[in-house]
């Protein structure tokens, strides 16, 4: 592509001077797609060329193109004019030599960018619930980043950090300690992280009931004299004050702060409970993550990060770039940065997130040697990540213009937001089994894939059901909020990843049929190539420059895009040309060829957003 378009842009430039005695660089010559509307492949527009020439632009474009039609045979067929719009026809042979290039050319054409390393950060759960939809979301996104980043070149090491402390697990901890009846997953027969977010649901039921009590105790009913919100009834009052309630006057929260003291001084009963309920968590955890396809080079626990926070805190408090306040806090003021002052360690000299996230940058460039770091993060979050890049700066950390956060919104229902401490989100689990759920019902109501075992359809369903899921939640910009839809993933019409596999499968059921056949392979003698068979190469053309944009822009919808757009293209040339009756051995040899690169680029672009191909539908 890249040699026939300059080949072009350079005749177009000895036109312009051989008609118009006008010279032009040809890396100044500008051509885009021909509209589908329209005969042609490539368009020049002239009215850029109009005020020197001193002529009207379709008086331009006929000249330009009879010259071109007569003298650059070899790259120009045939052109037409549209007002001041030059679409220039291109040879037949040009898409043959476009193919077979395609055909040789190593790693589907994608650029080698630069081999700098690169660690991508995403999942990274909290151990006090299960996974759930809105981490979906970022475990795919992440997982597809890391899969573009290694086809441009880059070594990429997949992590996670687990916030496996903090005060929400405590509230966790706590509930079962008081409420849990010594209950585990065996006793229970409920996943390790499900039961583990049962009780941190129970807490915040625990919390709100005593807030109910307290309310009309005498101390309550005080508090409740001194503000502007008596009418408020106590449901409501308590959202919005609870963060002040349970740091203030809940015997809960006091419990649970000291629950987080006491883990932080190593006490042993607390370690060990915090221990016990971790590795039913991680169990739970890595089922799910075994169910999405998907792995990790290297773990890090904010439990083994902080402390290095802390040192990095010292640090800065040595150097002068933090300062104390005089209830013994740790902070750092970035006023002069745009942002505001930020807490780094409390008066009681326990962490706050951005202590772990100091420490975990750091021990991850020492032990990775990653300068670039890419952390899969909510976009409820991107302030704490402006605030965690300007401190790195601050301190001259050698990674600090290395950082970039992969923002993303958050995913609805159709029946509204998710709420974690209500118990109204979508467990990763049972989502997944629901998307997977719904693929199977269509296909036994289809009647389809009868013809095979049990276990080989229970994988067609798994491969199609996480498809629609993958797919669905990926197609959108990361920055995007956006609704998931269920029945909608599964539709074999729509922009789906469904939709995408069935054109994988035609062309995989069409070499069926081929097997026993001796197919000839020479395809010279088929030159006039069908509309749909160009769209398909232009498309397949473009699929390296897709793959190096998503890497540079982080954003694993182009590939999405390219994979649906091609899909839809090869629906078309499916529905408009014959391929195993076409009219001349030659066509039928094309036509398979052009096929199966569909097929195979089809293939690993689904690779690269975690997608696996299933051989029938």
């Amino acid at each position: 592509m890249v040699d026939y378009l300059a080949e072009l842009k350079t005749s177009i430039a000895d036109g312009l001077n051989s008609v118009f005695e006008y010279k032009i660089d040809a890396s100044e010559i500008h051509l885009a797609e021909t509209k589908k509307e329209f005969q042609g492949a490539y368009t020049l527009v002239v009215f850029p060329f109009t005020r020197t020439l001193r002529k009207k632009p379709v008086e331009i474009a006929e000249q330009l193109g009879s010259w071109l039609q007569d003298n650059r045979p070899q790259v120009v067929q045939g052109y037409n004019v549209v007002k001041g719009f030059l679409n220039i026809e291109v040879p037949h042979h040009f898409w043959h030599s476009v193919l077979a290039q395609i055909y040789e050319a190593e790693h589907h054409g994608i650029p080698t960018m630069d081999s700098t390393k690169v660690m991508v950060e995403f999942a990274s759960p909290n151990t006090n619930k299960p996974l759930h939809l809105g981490h979906i979301r970022n475990i795919l996104l992440g997982w597809s980043m890391s899969k573009i980043l290694e086809a441009v070149g880059h070594p990429v090491c997949k992590t996670q950090i687990v916030n496996d402390r903090g005060i929400a697990i405590c509230k966790s901890m706590l509930a079962w300690k008081l409420y849990g009846d010594n209950e585990t997953p065996e006793t229970s027969s409920i996943k390790g992280d499900h039961l583990v977010g049962k009780y941190y649901r129970k807490f915040n039921e625990a919390l709100q009931e005593e807030y109910l009590k307290w309310q009309s105790s005498e101390e309550g009913i005080r508090i409740y004299k001194d503000r502007d919100n008596q009418a408020l009834p106590g449901d409501q009052f308590f959202k919005q004050y609870k963060n002040q309630y349970f740091n203030q006057y809940s015997r809960l929260g006091h419990e649970a702060r000291e629950m987080l003291l006491h883990w932080e001084e190593g006490d042993t009963d607390v370690r060990a409970l915090w221990e016990r309920m971790n590795g039913w968590v991680y169990d739970g955890f890595n089922t799910t993550y075994e169910n999405l396809g998907v792995t990790f080079d290297k773990l890090y626990y904010e439990s083994e990060t902080y402390l290095l926070g802390k040192d990095i805190v010292q640090q800065g408090l040595d150097s002068g770039d933090f300062y104390r306040a005089d209830d013994g806090s740790v902070w750092v003021d970035l006023e002069d940065r745009g942002l505001d002052k930020k807490i780094l360690l409390r008066s009681d000299g326990t962490s706050v997130y951005m202590t772990q996230d100091l420490g975990t940058a750091k021990m991850r460039y020492r032990e990775l040697g990653a300068k670039r770091m890419i952390y899969v993060v909510g976009d409820e979050q991107d302030y704490h990540f402006q605030v965690l890049f300007e401190i790195v700066k601050k301190l001259k950390e050698p990674y600090a213009d290395g950082l970039y956060h992969l923002s993303y919104g958050m995913v609805d229902l159709p029946t509204g937001r998710m709420k974690s401490r209500e118990g109204t989100v979508v467990d990763a689990d049972d989502l997944i089994a629901e998307v997977i759920q719904e693929v199977r019902h269509a296909a036994i109501e289809r009647g389809e894939l009868e013809d095979i075992s049990q276990s080989e359809r229970e994988n067609i369903y798994r491969q199609i059901g996480l498809a629609a899921l993958k797919f669905f939640l990926l197609k959108v910009n990361a920055k995007k909020r956006m609704v998931f839809d269920p029945k909608e993933s599964v539709d074999l019409q729509g922009q789906t990843g469904p939709y995408i596999q069935n054109a994988f499968v035609r062309i995989k059921s069409i070499r069926r049929k081929l097997q026993e056949e001796d197919i000839d392979l020479d395809t010279s003698s088929y030159q006039q190539l069908d509309p749909s068979e160009i769209d398909l190469i232009k498309s397949l053309m473009t699929y390296g420059e897709t793959v190096a944009k998503a890497a540079t822009t982080h954003e694993p919808s182009l590939i999405a895009s390219f994979a649906y757009e091609l899909s839809k293209k090869f629906h078309k040339f499916y529905h408009d040309v014959s391929i195993l009756k076409a009219e001349s051995d030659s066509a039928r040899a094309f036509r398979l060829q052009l096929s199966d690169h569909v097929a195979t680029v089809l293939e690993h672009a689904m690779f690269l957003l975690g997608i696996e191909m299933p051989v029938r539908m």
